[in-house]
């Protein structure tokens, strides 16, 4: 653009931005809001996933491929036939899983127990020298048991020091080790990953998992060519039953890429607020525009180009938008420091553990940002900087130009809005998600092209009514509003976009969570639950001595229990395991709702106990298969591949990867596992709830560490865990709705300041400043009411939207579309609420305009 623009039009436009203090901000305000939560959103869901990554990454190390011995592990012999039988000599044996530390607030920590003089092909922390563990500690770290090591950043943040001990929970039990060093790194992508180890020998981890004499996994270096083909097959040929050859990166990233769908959500949201931003852009581009018409008229008659003014514009909106973006990008660092706990919290509930202690920011997240934000600004100026330099320099006098085009374009506005709406539908009847997203954003801009045929329409028709009921004041507000078409319905629509996100979105949740509550109702019928502690909502694995459900079935007041054993096994064709659920009887007596099944729960019960199994909803969506009859599924158990006919699929919301409910007798069969997980009990009619439960605790006390919840307690705990996932859900809506705030403001604004001599005019004839102020919050109201009013069918096709086709494609659950009346009171009343409040001091501030002052405005 310095082609375009000699030195004298870039003092015009500093200038131009520089007098115009208020409207710059605004403009600024828009850019960095929308730049703040792209920011923050890709640096928590990236600061999550880099966690994740780094963390699995230092586990396998140098390892190309891995022994998997499924939920009941690989027996210690079979790392000795590698090593002796085999000769091979880079095999590492692990043991590992998530325990509580008690003195670090039940911080959970990875146990990784190891062969330290396996290790050092695969991992070199346990080497020693000046950066890693020195000769001292590694020694007792080898000959002393029952020790272990942390990293040194987690030891200086709970304050623990080499020779104190530690206290691990792990499910039902609690063990004490003695930390006789420390993790030490020379770069900072190493320390990060180490955060959440604990290294142990494998004995101690053996005996703190509860796993003496098995092993988790064993770790392979396995050379390039025919030489590794050889080995590979020599491997498989002595491997157990059960136990699985992967390649070592396999199964990591397919656990990352569990949270596409979640980071694409949030990700959409983000750039929600920067789509309400353009509105704001839009509004006050154009008002700078028609503000500036006689300077504008008076460049044109000159000899300025139309291309000159249209530089102008447009090299205002650039300075204006990289200040937004630079402020946006400090805005969003905070921002995302803060989201990164909502989202890793999510990320753990729903997913897999994930602790993150630091947050990185990326160059390419901020270039992300800085492009976005100002691509998007000077998107949205070039409409207005286009208006500019269509109209003559006779015409660019006249302010009632831009006002003329506009009615002139709403049929075209209408008719694009249409075919945005049915390009909507189509990219929905797509099944690829990103098109999805994308069909949203077509609908909520489609149905903010019709707000200028809808403001004049309504406008028209209550024009009369608000006469009568207001006088004169009633019928110039609607008046008003129409002659400043341009800038009152871009306002509406950013106003309008905002509310029906918060229609659509607290539908699709409120429906959500209703769904859930009710399938928690008939799911779940058992009086009293009692499990191990968990580090996350997601593990439910931890194992517990059969004996615990024995105990308790003889208590008083105990009618019967019921037990179910929850573990991964590992899905033949599928890098990710799959959730298995063998249950003793079922705890929903029968009244799980089914998609589809083989007939009534008898049948289905006495199906599963020759063989059958029952999958969930989500299971068959995310691995392809139909819900219907003749599928089946593969596991690789202790006995060798088996595959299951399916007999029923249920609707379950435990899990957006699904899970397999089989009969416990079939598992042990299968399995070489006698620990159960979750004991679901129930009491006789007339015992008393709270004395079972504490009975049950008695019986365990300073034996056994088991959380014992009624019924109503597991509800309300799954349901705070639901509300804190949608919690950052709530926080992105919010900030849409202040940019919209912000919007509409600058409407206002440039209503009243565009008035002037108008009012003026009006004020020397009589106008008191009171009237004044409620022509104002009138105007201001009645374009809120319009915002509400249009939100609720746009809000309405968006629920439908987000229930029926995100929802169900991003996570495979079918939601029961619930509107409640609450939904649409809400939006009105947000709508009305930011419309008046943004009146408020464009009201106070014209009131204050002398008359005198006011008619000689211009």
């Amino acid at each position: 653009m310095n082609n375009l623009l000699p030195g004298t039009l870039w003092r015009v436009v500093i200038r131009s931005a520089w007098r115009r203090p208020l409207q710059s901000i605004l403009f600024v305000a828009g850019v960095a809001l929308g730049v703040a939560m792209i920011v923050a959103i890709d640096l928590a869901n990236g600061s999550a996933a880099r966690a994740f990554g780094l963390f699995t990454e230092s586990i396998a190390g140098r390892a190309t491929n891995v022994i998997d011995g499924g939920p009941t592990g690989l027996p210690d012999a079979l790392y000795t036939k590698l090593r002796v039988d085999l000769g091979i000599r880079d095999a590492a044996p692990i043991v590992d899983d998530y325990v509580q530390v008690i003195e670090m607030n039940a911080e959970p920590l990875h146990v990784f127990g190891v062969d330290a003089f396996a290790e050092p092909p695969f991992r070199n922390y346990l080497s020693s020298g000046s950066n890693n563990v020195p000769v001292a500690e590694l020694t007792a770290f080898l000959v002393q048991p029952g020790t272990a090591l942390i990293a040194e950043p987690l030891a200086l943040q709970y304050h623990v020091k080499v020779g104190d001990t530690l206290t691990l929970r792990y499910a039902a039990t609690r063990h004490t080790v003695t930390i006789v060093g420390l993790l030490r790194s020379s770069d900072s992508i190493t320390e990060q990953a180490l955060q959440n180890l604990l290294v142990t020998d494998i004995s101690t981890a053996q005996e703190i998992l509860g796993r003496v004499g098995k092993l988790n996994t064993i770790d392979l270096i396995v050379p390039p060519g025919a030489a590794g083909v050889a080995m590979l097959d020599s491997i498989r040929a002595i491997l157990p039953a059960g136990a699985a050859l992967q390649v070592a990166a396999a199964q990591g990233k397919a656990i990352a890429g569990m949270t596409d769908s979640f980071d694409l959500s949030l990700g959409a949201l983000s750039l929600l607020a920067l789509v309400v931003g353009m509105f704001l852009i839009y509004n006050t581009v154009t008002f700078s525009v028609v503000q500036r018409r006689p300077v504008l008229g008076t460049l044109r008659a000159l000899g300025v180009t139309r291309i000159q003014v249209f530089g102008m514009i447009l090299s205002e909106a650039l300075i204006l938008s990289a200040l937004g973006a630079v402020i946006g990008l400090a805005v969003g660092v905070i921002m995302g420091r803060l989201a990164v706990g909502l989202v890793t919290q999510t990320v753990s509930s729903l997913y897999f553990t994930v602790q993150v202690r630091g947050v990185s920011v990326p160059p390419f997240t901020l270039l992300k940002g800085v492009v976005i934000g100002v691509g998007a600004a000077l998107i949205a100026a070039l409409p207005p900087a286009y208006e500019a330099t269509t109209t003559p320099p006779s015409g660019t006098l006249k302010r009632s130009d831009i006002e003329s085009k506009i009615r002139r374009a709403i049929p075209f506005l209408t008719i694009v809005g249409i075919a945005l709406v049915v390009l909507s539908v189509a990219l929905m009847s797509v099944h690829i998600l990103a098109f999805n997203f994308g069909g949203l954003f077509f609908l909520l801009i489609g149905c903010a092209l019709f707000t200028p045929l809808v403001m004049l329409v309504m406008m028209s028709l209550l024009r009369e009514p608000l006469g009568m009921v207001a006088g004169i004041l009633g019928r110039m507000a609607p008046r008003s509003i129409v002659r400043s078409l341009s800038r009152t319905s871009v306002a509406v629509a950013a106003l309008m976009v905002a509310v029906s996100v918060i229609v659509g979105v607290s539908a699709m949740v409120g429906s959500f969570r209703a769904t859930v509550e009710d399938w928690l109702s008939d799911t779940i019928r058992a009086d009293i639950l009692v499990t191990p502690p968990s580090v996350s909502a997601n593990r439910q694995e931890l194992p517990v001595d059969p004996a615990v459900a024995t105990a308790i079935a003889g208590l008083p007041g105990v009618d019967s229990v019921t037990v179910a054993r929850n573990v991964s096994v590992a899905f033949v064709g599928d890098p990710l395991p799959a959730d298995l659920n063998a249950i003793t009887a079922d705890v929903s007596r029968g009244k799980r709702r089914y998609a589809w099944a083989i007939g009534d729960f008898n049948t289905i019960w006495e199906a599963m106990g020759k063989g059958g199994i029952v999958i969930t909803e989500a299971f068959a969506a995310k691995r392809g298969l139909s819900v219907g009859a003749g599928q089946s599924v593969t596991l690789r158990t202790d006995r060798g591949d088996r595959t299951f006919p399916v007999v029923g699929v249920i609707y379950d919301y435990g899990s957006d990867q699904g899970s397999i409910l089989m009969r416990d007798p079939v598992y042990r069969a299968d399995w070489d596992d006698t620990a159960i997980s979750t004991t679901g009990v129930f009491i006789k009619p007339d015992a008393d709830l709270n004395a079972v439960i504490t009975a049950i605790k008695a019986t365990f006390a300073g034996k056994q560490e088991l959380i014992v919840q009624s019924n109503r307690q597991l509800r309300a705990s799954v349901l705070a865990i639901f509300d804190q996932t949608f919690a950052i859900t709530s926080a992105l809506n919010l900030l849409a709705t202040v940019v919209a705030f912000i919007g509409i403001l600058s409407a206002l604004m440039a209503l009243q300041l565009e008035r002037t001599r108008e009012l003026g005019t009006m004020r020397a004839n009589g106008l008191t400043r009171w009237q004044l102020f409620r022509m104002t919050l009138l105007e201001t109201g009645l374009m809120g009411a319009a915002a509400g009013l249009m939100s609720i069918p746009t809000g309405t096709a968006l629920a439908w939207m987000l229930v029926f086709i995100i929802r169900e494609r991003s996570f495979g659950w079918t939601i029961n579309l619930l509107l409640r009346p609450e939904f649409y009171v809400q939006a009105v009343i947000v709508a009305l609420a930011a419309a008046l409040l943004a009146g408020i001091y464009p009201a106070v501030r014209m009131g204050r305009v002398q008359p005198s002052q006011a008619q000689r405005a211009e």
